[in-house]
């Protein structure tokens, strides 16, 4: 009998979708679940989460230690937010210092992280649900690379600067780059060299 090697995945999460297999909460006939997206081999597990309203880069793996790695908090992590107006250098330098949010109940200030506003519109396929339109007002779009990953916090933290997020991608880990794929895509590796 020989030993079956690990496989890895790297999956644009469609908005809409959970991070996970199994769902076993009061909705759980009209979630949708990542394994409606691909054949995943058995034991397959999602490295971290996106919240089922985000999308973009998500690894999915059989080895647990892989998994263990990344949510060490040795791994970057960067997300575009799309916020409700015109963010502001200030609002940038608060981020980068670390905001006070909500976790678990407590207050938590978060570690400076590296934050900048993008200066295009980044290149993310269309979203099935419209965000909103231009009669609401301007939208701007951040980076944010974190090393941490509390609940919902890059949502958090745009919002404790005064710049609602409306719409959040995860474009990066490690080195690991969503690139051109498109939503609901999937790319099996062999290695995965985050």
């Amino acid at each position: 009998m020989h030993e079956l090697e690990d496989k890895h995945y790297l999956l644009y999460k469609p908005y809409g979708y959970l991070s996970q297999f199994v769902n076993n909460g009061p909705k759980k006939n009209t979630k949708r679940l990542l394994g409606e997206l691909y054949d995943f081999a058995e034991g397959t597990m999602a490295v971290g989460r996106l919240d089922e309203d985000s999308e973009g880069l998500l690894l999915l793996t059989t080895d647990g230690k892989v998994s263990y790695e990344i949510c060490s908090g040795a791994i970057e992590k960067e997300y575009y937010a799309q916020v409700d107006g015109i963010v502001t250098l200030a609002a940038i330098e608060k981020l980068q210092q670390g905001v006070e949010i909500g976790n678990s109940g407590r207050k938590y200030k978060t570690k400076p992280c590296h934050a900048f506003r993008l200066t295009e519109d980044p290149n993310l396929p269309k979203r099935a649900k419209k965000i909103r339109d231009s009669r609401h007002g301007p939208t701007s779009w951040v980076s944010i690379t974190l090393t941490e990953g509390k609940f919902r916090q890059v949502k958090k933290m745009t919002a404790a600067v005064g710049f609602p997020t409306l719409r959040l991608a995860r474009v990066r880990i490690g080195n690991l780059k969503i690139e051109n794929m498109q939503a609901g895509e999937v790319i099996p590796s062999e290695t995965l060299m985050v």
